[in-house]
């Protein structure tokens, strides 16, 4: 199970600031994660679509579209500014 969390409207559009989830094995990237997520429902096409609108962290690290995913334990996503 991969921890995913949500930041900021994306957490307003989803509806929640986190999910436990079994990624597909055929996920490697961030961009394949992003994709992935855009086939999960209305909410999810709706909070996913922009993709340039969503910025990720794996483990704490920022990522960009091509980072691995393979054995992530928690993957973030956040818009590009977010407040303090």
């Amino acid at each position: 199970m991969t921890k995913i969390l949500y930041f900021a409207w994306l957490r307003e559009k989803l509806g929640a600031a986190e999910e436990d989830v079994e990624l597909p094995k055929n996920l490697a990237t961030v961009a394949d994660l992003i994709a992935w997520q855009t086939t999960r429902g209305q909410n999810f096409a709706a909070a996913f679509g922009e993709k340039n609108q969503v910025r990720c962290a794996v483990d704490q690290d920022f990522a960009s579209k091509t980072t691995p995913i393979a054995g992530a334990r928690e993957i973030a996503f956040f818009p590009p500014v977010t407040g303090g």
